[in-house]
């Protein structure tokens, strides 16, 4: 990564959003020696509770034989296998033989619905996830992920439509991986990359605090939004009350 970049924005991330929590990055490698600080030992089958690590300073590295949750393997790219009777799962279950989730009305819809599935196969090996600020000059992110509360997802999300004539943020639906992960990573490929909102999935939201979404932002678009700051709202008198709050919160300890 652009070193100018990292200072860059970590300067600005404090100055305009005091205190809060800063974004993690993903990026896919075959390098094992870029991954030796990385943790490989995952405590829970869900990709997301498993970046309690990242967010306290220690890398996350997975693989595929590391994913156990079939939804997170393929979300990932490393499988594009669907767990038997996935259409059943996703909506009502199977009496007696499957509970289901009851995301979708019925198996049907289900279908219908996979028929339009993205099918996505990991580029490289390994993915990385590692704190912003740990991030080294020699690794090339993809996607930079925050996970953050009302206030500073309103500064974000406006920023991310600050030169654009429609909105720069879409919220696809999906399981909480793929909305850090495979949804932002695609919109890389985008001549218009958009950022994603989510966090939304009700089986991912246990391991995150209750007022916090996550805003993924692929590497394009991140490099636009910082250069964007300082000419932006978030240099106004309205963004300076929503800036003080958010440093109020941090001191009283409702972050992360």
């Amino acid at each position: 990564m652009n070193k100018g970049l990292k200072e860059k924005f970590l300067r600005l991330w404090q100055k305009y959003f005091p205190g809060a929590e800063l974004p993690i990055i993903f990026f896919y490698t075959d390098d094992e020696g870029r991954t030796k600080d990385c943790s490989t030992a995952t405590e829970h089958r869900c990709v997301i509770a498993n970046l309690t690590t990242v967010w306290q300073g220690t890398p996350l590295r997975l693989e595929a034989d590391s994913v156990e949750c079939s939804g997170g393997k393929r979300y990932l790219g490393f499988s594009q296998t669907l767990r038997p009777n996935f259409e059943y799962f996703l909506s009502y279950g199977i009496p007696g033989k499957l509970e289901g989730e009851r995301y979708k009305k019925s198996p049907e819809l289900v279908k219908r619905m996979m028929k339009k599935r993205i099918e996505f196969n990991a580029p490289k090996k390994f993915i990385v996830f590692k704190r912003f600020d740990l991030l080294k000059e020699s690794e090339n992110l993809d996607v930079v992920i925050f996970f953050a509360a009302p206030d500073t997802l309103a500064g974000l999300f406006t920023l991310a439509s600050y030169d654009e004539v429609e909105s720069g943020v879409m919220t696809p639906f999906g399981a909480g991986c793929g909305s850090i992960v495979l949804y932002p990573y695609l919109e890389n490929k985008s001549k218009k990359p958009r950022c994603i909102l989510g966090m939304f999935d009700p089986s991912a939201r246990p391991y995150v605090p209750a007022d916090v979404l996550s805003f993924a932002v692929p590497i394009d678009k991140f490099t636009r939004m910082v250069d964007n700051i300082e000419e932006s709202f978030l240099i106004t008198q309205t963004w300076a009350k929503i800036r003080q709050r958010i440093g109020e919160d941090r001191r009283r300890g409702l972050t992360l």
